[in-house]
């Protein structure tokens, strides 16, 4: 199959392209770039930007089906008019081109809850993109783990640096952390699985957790001794934004709007995309330990690097999961070892 993959050189599309190549698919890049770009064996790259009409159409010519992993948010402040405007110039060329199939990466969170830019921006994309002639087969996610993730580099880097912990009250708002290499296997899983066209997806790892329980884990995974968390009432979301600048290396560009969403709960409640994709979950431990070896190699996830030639082999049999998210189990401290207060979200 003749696919395009746009963010190329973004996090998950630098784990995705490759997996697509060791699927047998035949894989173009569109970047702005290409001097930047390093390419896997095999992969056409193309130059163009969504935003600039003209420039990026012609990548999309005898392409059947195209991801959509753009997102502007290291741009600036602008960054939701840059994402809507990028999203309706792809759809318009992606419709003239005679595009069969578009996946969407965005974001888990309910409509009515969700009190962020950065969620409404990574939503309403995604309704944008709907409206093409085209079958949208959307996924949303809530914080993805691996190497290169943004939201994983800024609970990596806290605790690194800070063995006790000041926060707002979102450090209790529920998560669904996912690793990439699941991400991964159900963007290629649906590729090729012809009856998620049009179809929306909701996808998460085996464990629910509160923000206090994902700084916890990692803190132990990562030192052998979990970081001790003061949750402060007061302490907002923007103050909070305000001091991790000072604390990590994340461009404050990206580390306010993902601090900013923290108040909105991100949890999958629908796993029915298990029925078509059946992926093994990998533990939330693993996806922390895998993300750590590869940052401290500066190299792509092994497993995500050999591709999705072992997309077959790592999916569970075709029986199906039931309904209502019954494979993620919720994680609690014990009551009293957790965080007064609470609320947070991500992705």
């Amino acid at each position: 199959m003749h696919v395009l993959v746009t963010g190329a050189t973004g996090f998950v599309g630098s784990h995705l392209v490759p997996a697509l190549r060791a699927a047998g698919h035949d894989v173009r890049a569109l970047v702005r770039d290409p001097s930047a770009y390093d390419p896997p064996d095999g992969v056409d790259v193309a130059t163009g930007d969504l935003l600039e009409t003209d420039s990026f159409e012609d990548a999309l010519d005898g392409v059947d089906v195209a991801y959509y992993l753009v997102h502007s948010m290291r741009a600036g402040a602008d960054y939701a008019e840059r994402d809507r405007r990028a999203a309706r110039n792809f759809r318009a060329a992606a419709d003239a081109a005679g595009v069969d199939r578009v996946v969407y990466l965005g974001g888990l969170g309910e409509d009515d809850e969700m009190r962020s830019k950065h969620l409404r921006s990574r939503r309403e994309v995604e309704y944008l993109l709907a409206d093409g002639a085209y079958d949208l087969t959307a996924l949303r996610a809530a914080i993805v783990i691996g190497t290169g993730s943004a939201s994983f580099r800024l609970i990596r880097e806290l605790n690194a640096r800070l063995p006790v912990m000041l926060t707002p009250r979102w450090v209790r708002t529920d998560c669904h952390p996912i690793a990439i290499e699941d991400v991964v296997e159900y963007l290629v899983g649906v590729l090729e699985t012809p009856s998620t066209a049009g179809e929306t997806y909701e996808v998460g790892g085996p464990e629910v957790m509160t923000y206090a329980e994902i700084l916890r884990r990692t803190g132990q995974v990562m030192h052998d001794e979990e970081p001790r968390i003061v949750p402060i009432p007061i302490l907002s979301p923007r103050l909070s934004a305000l001091s991790i600048g000072l604390v990590t290396d994340v461009p404050s560009t990206v580390a306010r709007p993902l601090i900013r969403g923290l108040k909105t709960p991100v949890v999958a409640s629908d796993d029915s995309i298990q029925q078509s994709v059946p992926v093994t979950l990998t533990p939330f431990d693993e996806a922390v330990d895998r993300a750590l070896q590869g940052t401290r190699e500066s190299a792509r996830i092994p497993a995500v690097a050999d591709g999705g030639a072992s997309s077959e082999a790592r999916r569970t049999s075709s029986e199906p999961r039931p309904d209502g998210c019954e494979h993620a189990k919720r994680v609690r401290a014990p009551e009293d070892q957790r965080p007064d207060g609470g609320e947070s979200d991500e992705q």
